[in-house]
Formats: C-alpha cells, sequence, structure tokens
C-alpha cells in the first residue's frame, strides 16, 4: 500500500480514505440506534429515546452501574399499562426475596407475616410513586436463578431483590442507577481456619446461589488461579438462605454471597461469622425488562428522592445492626448516566 501512495496522488488518496473511515465512525452510532426492535418503539413515552442493551463488547463492570437512563417523571408505554389494570389487579408487580432476613424476609412474628426489609421499602417507594399507594405490591417471590427468566417471560415489572448490576447481565434486562453498594465476601463458623478469601479456602466446600455473582466470581478465579484448583464450589443452591443451611448442617464449609446478605445470615446464626474484607465492588440496581424505558427512567427519579429522603431511614431500621451506624460504604454516590433524551 506504502507503494502505490507515493507523490501527491497517494496524499490524496490517504484524505479520501481518511475522509471515509471518519463519515464512518461519525454515522455508526446513528445506524446503531435505528436498528433497534419493534419492543423498544415507544417504550420511553413522548419525546423519550431508546436503546437497546449495552454493547458487550464496551461494558466493564467496574463501570456497569452507569450504563442506565437519566431520570424523568414522564409516563409511556410501560407505565400506561401498569396504570391500566383495573381492580385487585392494579398492582405492580414486583419479584422479590422472601429468606433474606432484613432485606426481603417474611417474618412469622409480625401481623400477617407481612414481608419486611430494606428492599421492600424501596418497593413500597415504587408503588406509591407510580400508582399512588404504597400497598398497590403484588409480591412474587423468586429464586435467584430465576429473577432473569422472571423478567423476560413478563412475569413480573422488575425484580427487587439484591441485584448485583453487571455486563452479562445487561445483556438480558436493564437496571434502575444503583441503590445499594456491597461486595462479595466470606462467610463461615466463627471456628473455622478460614481467613477470608485466600489460600485457606483451598481443599474446602464452598456454597453459593446457583446464578449468582459469587458464583461466577468463584469460577473465573479457580480458572485462572486465583483461587485454589482444590476450592470445591459445586455445590450451588437457589437461594442465599440455604447456603446458611448446608453451612449449619456441616456440608460445606464456608459461604461466599454479598457481605450486606452474610451480615444478614450472621445475625440469624451467632456461631458464624464474615471471614476477611469484601474481595469485589458490586452494585445493587432494580432489573426491569429491556425496553422499558420509561419504567427504568422513572425509577430513576424516584430514587434520586428516596437517597435524599427514604434511603437512609431503611438503612438505620435494617441494616445499621449488622453493617454499622455509618452508611458511608453501602449508598452509592450520585450516578452518572451514560443514556440521556
Amino acid at each position: 500500500m506504502r507503494a502505490s501512495l507515493r507523490g501527491w496522488g497517494g496524499v490524496g488518496a490517504m484524505a479520501v480514505g481518511c475522509a471515509l473511515a471518519l463519515a464512518f465512525v461519525l454515522l455508526l452510532p446513528l445506524t446503531q440506534s435505528a436498528g433497534g426492535s419493534e419492543t423498544d418503539a415507544g417504550l420511553g413515552g413522548p419525546g423519550l429515546a431508546t436503546a437497546g442493551p449495552a454493547r458487550a463488547d464496551s461494558c466493564v463492570d467496574s463501570q456497569a452501574q452507569n450504563e442506565t437512563w437519566s431520570p424523568s417523571s414522564a409516563d409511556g408505554t410501560t407505565i400506561d399499562a401498569i396504570k391500566a389494570r383495573t381492580g385487585a389487579k392494579r398492582k405492580l408487580i414486583v419479584g422479590i426475596d422472601q429468606n433474606s432476613y432484613r432485606w426481603g424476609y417474611r417474618n412469622p412474628n409480625n401481623s400477617g407475616a407481612e414481608l419486611e426489609g430494606f428492599d421492600i421499602d424501596l418497593v413500597h417507594r415504587i408503588a406509591q410513586d407510580i400508582l399512588g399507594d404504597p400497598d398497590a405490591v403484588q409480591f412474587k417471590a423468586i429464586p435467584t436463578s430465576q429473577r432473569i427468566p422472571a423478567i423476560q417471560d413478563g412475569r413480573v415489572d422488575m425484580v427487587v431483590r439484591t441485584m448485583t448490576i453487571n455486563c452479562d447481565r445487561l445483556k438480558d434486562v436493564a437496571f434502575s442507577a444503583p441503590y445499594f453498594k456491597t461486595g462479595q465476601q466470606v462467610l463461615a463458623p466463627k471456628s473455622s481456619p478460614i481467613t477470608g478469601y485466600n489460600g485457606t479456602l483451598a481443599h474446602k466446600r464452598i456454597c453459593t446461589a446457583a446464578g449468582s455473582t459469587a458464583y461466577a466470581k468463584l469460577d473465573a478465579d479457580r480458572k485462572s488461579g486465583k483461587l485454589a484448583a482444590s476450592a470445591d464450589i459445586s455445590t450451588t443452591v437457589p437461594n442465599q438462605l440455604d447456603c446458611l443451611v448446608r453451612l449449619q448442617l456441616g456440608e460445606v464449609d464456608a459461604v461466599v454471597t454479598d457481605g450486606a446478605l452474610a451480615a444478614s445470615q450472621a445475625a440469624q446464626d451467632p456461631t458464624v461469622e464474615l471471614k476477611g474484607a469484601a474481595f469485589t465492588t458490586e452494585y445493587y440496581g432494580v432489573a426491569m425488562k429491556q425496553g422499558a424505558t420509561d419504567l427504568v427512567r422513572r425509577v430513576n427519579q424516584i430514587l434520586v428522592g428516596y437517597r435524599a429522603d427514604g434511603w437512609q431511614a431503611s438503612y438505620d431500621k435494617w441494616l445499621s445492626a449488622t453493617l454499622g451506624a455509618d452508611s458511608a460504604a453501602s449508598k452509592p454516590s450520585a450516578p452518572q448516566y451514560l443514556r440521556t433524551s
């Protein structure tokens, strides 16, 4: 090519080539945004832009929490459909956990064994904003591994279930801005020689929830050599609490889960404790169907107000006893919205 581009003719050819390349780069975003599916069209409501899922080749897990739409209070197709439900069915349908102590937990000791916890408080706030009634909610208890299928199949409008935002999941669902910050930690009996996420896990049986970021991390680290090859990660369960039961029965030696959940499990069983510091940084988000742009933006608008008024009170009530009175490490900073109208 260099031989053929000699003299002014070569320079001219190079200039034309550069111009064409620049035009391609400038036009590429337009061609991508114009290629959305029919299910994406109009879901943002009048004047609201829509887009497909985050691109796998551009998403980075450490920044995945920013892959969301800017806040808006405008209704659109998705919210209109929710509001159009009549009678007893006029409710927000939300996938939650009923076994995560102080997050989403059916307390047998309160009146009616009602659901309670940090995630449940957020659900009531969302229902209040969209439907004008904090109790206009139909809760659906779903296991960890069914969170994404429940959204994709339309069984729920959203999932509020300690669900970590990451690039793999952004291929399948849309997320709100983050509402909680945590990280993976090890939970083991106080008498255990395990000291954290390190060599003491060699030859140990480790339990995780199926479909969780904990299992994905352990699997990747064992393949790369960061986790001892002798660590047994074959035990997976439908719900996180099942791991605590396995630990109590002596069927596993340790549990790996989000530190926020592990702390609540330690509160349930004083014979176990967190071992070592968190070895990842993760953010929980509200998960919704791809294309439900108006709902994502509405939840993000709700979260703006909730972070200012409501978040701290819920933290103090449910989590301060296990995570400490200082919530600074758990409260996400104001998000940077990468998608705007």
